[in-house]
C-alpha cells in the first residue's frame, strides 16, 4: 500500500513538475497523453503548409509537425487523410467573459464636474489601473459559439474609459479552469475616445476634449515617473507600468483612427488601432500611420429600396458604404497595412464567417486572411505561441474537411490546449445534392443542401412545393412529407450513394422508399465562377461622397483675360485685365498677359475677386464645442477637422477659400482655431492652412454663464456676468505666475490649458471673443490692459456701434453679422447699421457667417452694407475680403488680389455684390477646387451613380438576402451653442 502510495504521488509530482494550479473542482485532468494526426495537410502558419504531415501533441503543446514526425510508442494515432489542419484563430479585439458596466443615471443630480475615485487621477475616464482579469468570467455559452468560428484564443478587456486598462488573453478552453486557460493576465493596455460608464464626470464633453485629456495625462505620467509629484496617483502610476504592454486604441472609424495616431505620434506610442471598415476612404493617409490595425467586418446589409421615395433619401454616401465596405480588408492587403480581423461590432457572432467568404470574394486572398486571424493577431499581443502551430506553441488547431474559407468546407473539431472540441462530428457523410424520390409509386424531387449536421432538404413535385420537415443526424435521415390531410414518415440510411429506408403513412401503412442521387447541378463549376468573380465596386472618391473628387485636382498655371478686377487693394477696380497665376501665386497683374503652357480663361464680362474669407465658422469639424470645464483652452480645432464635409464643397461653389473654425461658446475660455483652406478632397491636415497666427476663442453672455442649459445643469462657476471676469482674472494670473516659474528654469508640472494662456499674455497667441453687451465688451478689454495685451477681435459685437470709439482706442476689429437681430434677449438693442457705424469710426470690420448655411452666400450679406449704411461696393466688399484676412493677420498672403499673394480668388458671373451672380471658378493656391461646369457634370454623374446603386440593391433583395429600411441622413449644424 506505501508502494503504491508512493509511485501515485511521483506520477502526480511529474504531472504538475510545470505548472501546478489548486482547483476546488478536483485533480486536473493530466494532458500527458501524446497524439498524433497523420496523412493531412498542415498549415502550420499561413505561410508553411506541410502535404501529408503530421502533426504530434503533448500536454497542451505542439511537440512537433513535419512530413518525418518520430511517433513514440503509446501515442494515439489519428488518420486525417484527406483533411486539413489550421492553428485556431485568434480575436485580439474582445469583451468576452466580461459584462459591460451601466451607465451610471445622472436624473436629477445634475451634472459632475469633479472626480469620484480618490487617490487616483483627476479625471475618472482616465482609468488605465483597471485589471480586467478582476471582472472576467469565463462565458462558456460564448465560448462555444467562438469554437464553432475557429477561434481558439480571445484577448478580452474591459471596454470602460478613455484609458481602459489591461486585458487578458484567454484561450477558449471549456474543459479547465481560469488559472489554465488565462495566458496572459496582463495582455495589453486598451485606449479610446470614449468616457467611462461609471462616472458622470462632464470632462470631456467632445473628441478634442478627449485628445487633450489623453496628451494631458501621459505629461502628468512622465512628471509623475520623475518623481515630481508629492501625491500617490494609482492611475499615473499604473500608466507607467503598462509602457511597454500592446497599446490597442479604438478608433471606430477613419478620422478617429488618424486622431489617435496623431496622438500617439507626439508621445512616441505607436498604436495598434481598432479601426471601424471605412479605411479605405483615406487608405493613403491609413497607410501612413504605420499602424498595425484590426478591423470589423460588420458590413451593413442593402437598404430597400423598392420604394422609389423612401430610396431618394438614403444618402449617396451611405449607399457607396454597403457597396465598398466588404473591400476594405482587400485594399489594406493590397497597401501592405498589416491588419488582424475581429468578431468586435457583430450583432451575431455566427455571422463572421459568412462576412469574412464575402470579404474573400471582394478581393481579400485566403493567406491574407488566415494572416490576420492567425499569426498577425498574435504579433500584435507579442505571443509566438498562438496563431501557429510550431513545437511549443499551445495546440489550438482546427480539423477541417477542406479550404477553411471555402463555403462548403466543414469544421469538424477545435482543438485548445490539446483538449478536443467536437463542431461537426468527422464521421458524418456529405449527402448535398438533387435526388428523385420514390414512394408508393410517386415521384418527387429532393434537395439536400448545408453541411455536416446542418444538411437539410427540400422536397418539390413538380414545380410545387412539399410540405415536409428533414433531419439528418448520426448519418440517419427523416422526413415527415404531408400532402393535405396525409403524411408520411420516412426514414433510412445512405447506401451506395443513395437514400433508402420504411415509410410509414398516417394510417399505419408501411412500404419502401428511396432516393438516387442525380447530379450536384454542376454546382461546383457555377461556384468556382462566382467566386472567381469580383463584385463590381464603385469608385472611391476623396471625400467618398457625391461631389468628392475622383482625382485629386493639381495646381496649374492659369492666365485669366480681360476681368473686371476687383484687388480689395485700397478699393481698386481694375477694368478689362488679366492676371496670371502661377506656382500657386499671383504672378502678374496687367493687360495683355501671356504665358507658354497657360491655361486660359476668358474673363470677358466677369468679374475677379480674391477668396471670401469667414472669419467665423463652425463647418468642416465634429465638434464645437468642449463644455466640461469654464475654461477648455487645451482643446484645438484641429484634431477634429472633417474633410469629409460637403458644406466645404457648398462654401468653395459660394466663393469662400478660407475660414477659421472657432471653438463655441459654450465657456467663457473655449478652445483653439483651426484655420483653413477648403481644398476640397484634400485630408484633415491638408486642410489646415500652414504657419498661420495663432488663436483662440473666448466668450461673453448668456451661454458662458449657463443661462439657457437648463436647471439641472447650471451649477458650474461662473453663473454671473461678474463671475466671467472674475475667470479671466483667475485664469490670466495663473498663467502669468506659470509662465514665470516655467522661464525661471525650475522644474514645473507642464499645463497645456495654462501654456495657451501664457501665450496669449506674451501676445503669441490672438483672442476672438464671442460678444452682445457692451458692459462686457467693455469689462473684457479692460481685462485684457490689465495683462499687457489686447483682444484681437470681438465676433457677433452685435452691441459694437455703442461702444466703436472705444473699441478703436483699444486696438480691436468687430466680426459681426449683416442683419441678425432679436433672436434672442441679448441682441434686443442689435440694428443693422452696426457695421458701418463701427467701420465709420475706424474699426476693421469683417462680415462672418456662424452658420453653414450663411456661409455660401457671405457675397450676399456684404452686398446688405451698401443697404445698411451706405458703405461703398468695395467697402462692403472688403468686409469679407480683406477685413477678415487682417483680422486673422492673414493679409500679408492673402485676403486681396496683389502680386505675391496666395492665388486664392474667384471668377463670378457678374457684380460679386448680385443675388444673381454666381461663382463660376474658386481657385486655392493656384489649383481650381469648384467649377460649375464641372459641378453639373458631377451632378448628371451623382444620379447615374445612384441608379447604379438602386439597381444592385434590388437585386440583393431578389437573391433572398436581408435588407434594411431606409434612413435619411441628416447634418448635424454646428454654431456657437451647438452641444
Amino acid at each position: 500500500m506505501k508502494k503504491t502510495l508512493i509511485l501515485l504521488l511521483l506520477c502526480v509530482s511529474s504531472i504538475y513538475s510545470q505548472e501546478y494550479f489548486p482547483s476546488n473542482t478536483g485533480v486536473k485532468t493530466s494532458k500527458n497523453k501524446l497524439y498524433a494526426f497523420t496523412n493531412a495537410k498542415i498549415y502550420v502558419s499561413p505561410s508553411k503548409i506541410i502535404k501529408k504531415g503530421t502533426l504530434l501533441i503533448k500536454d497542451g503543446k505542439v511537440v512537433n509537425s513535419g512530413k518525418s514526425v518520430n511517433i513514440p510508442n503509446g501515442t494515439e494515432v489519428i488518420d486525417l487523410k484527406g483533411k486539413t489542419i489550421y492553428p485556431s484563430f485568434v480575436d485580439a479585439y474582445s469583451t468576452f467573459g466580461i459584462t459591460a458596466p451601466k451607465r451610471e443615471s445622472g436624473r436629477g443630480k445634475g451634472p459632475q464636474y469633479d472626480a469620484n475615485r480618490k487617490g487616483y487621477y483627476w479625471n475618472d475616464h482616465i482609468r488605465p489601473d483597471v485589471d480586467a482579469f478582476n471582472d472576467f468570467k469565463f462565458d462558456a455559452k460564448k465560448a462555444k459559439e467562438l469554437l464553432s468560428l475557429g477561434f481558439g484564443t480571445v484577448n478580452t478587456h474591459l471596454e470602460d474609459g478613455i484609458m481602459q486598462g489591461n486585458g487578458v488573453l484567454v484561450a477558449l478552453n471549456p474543459n479547465t479552469t481560469d488559472a489554465y486557460r488565462v495566458l496572459n493576465k496582463q495582455s495589453g493596455n486598451y485606449l479610446s475616445f470614449s468616457k467611462s460608464k461609471k462616472s458622470r464626470q462632464s470632462y470631456p464633453t467632445s473628441r478634442m476634449g478627449a485628445m487633450a485629456l489623453l496628451r494631458q495625462a501621459y505629461m502628468d505620467a512622465d512628471w509623475y515617473a520623475k518623481g515630481n509629484s508629492k501625491n500617490t496617483d494609482l492611475a499615473l502610476e499604473a500608466l507607467n507600468n503598462k509602457k511597454d504592454f500592446p497599446q490597442i486604441f479604438r478608433g471606430g472609424n477613419y478620422l478617429d483612427d488618424l486622431r489617435a495616431d496623431k496622438v500617439g505620434d507626439e508621445f512616441g506610442i505607436q498604436y495598434t488601432i481598432v479601426g471601424g471598415g471605412d479605411e479605405y476612404q483615406r487608405i493613403n493617409d491609413i497607410k501612413n500611420t504605420n499602424a498595425t490595425f484590426i478591423i470589423p467586418i460588420n458590413y451593413r446589409k442593402a437598404y430597400d429600396v423598392s420604394d422609389a421615395f423612401l430610396a431618394d433619401k438614403i444618402a449617396l454616401s451611405d449607399m457607396r458604404k454597403w457597396n465598398q465596405e466588404p473591400a476594405n480588408p482587400s485594399i489594406l492587403a493590397k497597401n501592405n497595412i498589416p491588419f488582424a480581423l475581429t468578431t468586435y461590432k457583430l450583432k451575431k457572432a455566427k455571422d463572421f464567417t459568412g462576412n469574412l467568404q464575402k470579404a474573400i470574394k471582394y478581393g481579400l486572398t485566403k493567406t491574407k486572411a488566415l494572416e490576420a486571424l492567425t499569426t498577425i493577431p498574435a504579433n500584435i499581443l507579442k505571443n509566438n505561441k498562438i496563431g501557429n502551430l510550431n513545437a511549443g506553441s499551445y495546440a489550438n488547431f482546427l480539423i477541417t474537411s477542406g479550404d477553411i474559407f471555402d463555403a462548403k468546407t466543414t469544421l469538424y473539431e477545435n482543438w485548445v490546449q490539446g483538449d478536443k472540441n467536437i463542431i461537426n462530428p468527422m464521421n458524418i457523410k456529405d449527402i448535398t445534392g438533387d435526388y428523385t424520390l420514390s414512394i408508393n409509386g410517386k415521384t418527387y424531387d429532393l434537395a439536400i443542401t448545408g453541411k455536416g449536421a446542418k444538411q437539410t432538404g427540400s422536397i418539390k413535385k413538380g414545380e410545387e412545393k412539399i410540405n415536409s420537415k428533414f433531419t439528418f443526424k448520426d448519418n440517419w435521415v427523416s422526413i415527415t412529407l404531408r400532402e393535405g390531410d396525409d403524411f408520411t414518415r420516412l426514414s433510412g440510411i445512405i447506401e451506395n450513394n443513395q437514400l433508402k429506408g420504411t415509410a410509414i403513412d398516417n394510417n399505419g401503412n408501411e412500404s419502401n422508399w428511396s432516393a438516387v442521387f442525380k447530379s450536384k447541378k454542376d454546382k461546383k463549376k457555377d461556384d468556382k465562377k462566382k467566386g472567381e468573380k469580383t463584385p463590381e465596386i464603385v469608385a472611391v472618391s476623396y471625400p467618398n461622397i457625391g461631389y468628392g473628387n475622383f482625382n485629386k485636382p493639381q495646381q496649374e498655371t492659369i492666365l485669366i483675360k480681360n476681368a473686371t478686377v476687383w484687388t480689395s487693394e485700397n478699393g481698386e477696380t481694375l477694368n478689362n485685365t488679366d492676371v496670371l497665376i502661377k506656382n500657386g501665386k499671383i504672378a502678374q497683374i496687367g493687360n495683355n498677359l501671356s504665358s507658354r503652357g497657360a491655361k486660359v480663361i476668358d474673363g470677358t464680362g466677369k468679374y475677379l475677386t480674391t477668396g471670401i474669407i469667414d472669419e467665423h465658422s463652425h463647418i468642416a469639424t465634429t465638434a464645437v464645442n468642449e463644455a466640461g470645464h469654464n475654461s477648455t483652452a487645451e482643446v484645438t480645432i484641429e484634431d477634429v477637422v472633417d474633410p469629409d464635409d460637403i458644406n466645404i464643397y457648398r462654401n468653395i461653389a459660394g466663393g469662400v477659400t478660407s475660414i477659421q473654425v472657432l471653438h463655441g461658446s459654450a465657456n467663457p475660455i473655449g478652445g483653439r482655431s483651426a484655420i483653413l483652406k477648403l481644398k476640397w478632397g484634400e485630408n484633415a491636415d491638408g486642410l489646415i492652412y500652414k504657419n498661420t497666427p495663432k488663436f483662440i476663442k473666448f466668450a461673453l453672455g448668456e451661454n458662458v454663464k449657463q443661462s439657457n442649459w437648463g436647471d439641472m445643469q447650471t451649477v458650474r462657476f461662473p453663473q454671473t456676468r461678474m463671475g466671467v471676469e472674475q475667470v479671466y482674472i483667475d485664469y490670466f494670473q495663473r498663467a502669468k505666475e506659470y509662465d514665470a516659474k516655467k522661464k525661471s528654469g525650475q522644474p514645473y508640472r507642464k499645463d497645456i490649458e495654462l501654456e495657451t494662456l501664457a501665450e496669449i499674455i506674451n501676445k503669441e497667441r490672438f483672442i476672438s471673443c464671442h460678444s452682445y453687451v457692451q458692459s462686457e465688451i467693455n469689462m473684457l478689454m479692460k481685462v485684457a490692459e490689465k495683462f499687457g495685451f489686447n483682444i484681437n477681435t470681438f465676433t457677433h459685437i452685435l452691441e459694437g456701434y455703442k461702444v466703436a470709439d472705444k473699441m478703436k482706442k483699444h486696438g480691436v476689429g468687430g466680426s459681426t453679422f449683416a442683419d441678425w437681430w432679436a433672436y434672442k434677449y441679448e441682441v434686443n438693442d442689435a440694428i443693422p447699421y452696426n457695421a458701418a457705424i463701427m467701420h465709420n469710426q475706424g474699426v476693421t470690420v469683417a462680415i462672418n457667417s456662424d452658420d453653414a448655411e450663411m456661409s455660401r452666400r457671405l457675397n450676399q450679406e456684404a452686398a446688405k452694407l451698401v443697404k445698411y449704411g451706405d458703405m461703398s461696393e468695395q467697402d462692403a466688399w472688403a468686409t469679407v475680403t480683406i477685413n477678415p484676412a487682417k483680422l486673422l493677420h492673414l493679409d500679408d498672403r492673402t485676403g486681396s488680389i496683389k502680386v505675391g499673394k496666395d492665388a486664392d480668388v474667384v471668377l463670378w458671373s457678374g457684380n460679386p455684390l448680385s443675388i444673381y451672380t454666381k461663382a463660376e471658378k474658386t481657385i486655392i493656391d493656384g489649383t481650381v477646387y469648384f467649377d460649375i461646369e464641372k459641378d453639373k457634370e458631377k451632378r448628371k454623374a451623382i444620379k447615374s451613380e445612384r441608379s447604379k446603386l438602386i439597381n444592385m440593391m434590388l437585386q440583393e433583395k431578389l437573391k433572398g438576402a436581408k435588407t434594411q429600411a431606409p434612413v435619411k441622413k441628416t447634418k448635424k449644424l454646428f454654431h456657437c451653442d451647438t452641444e
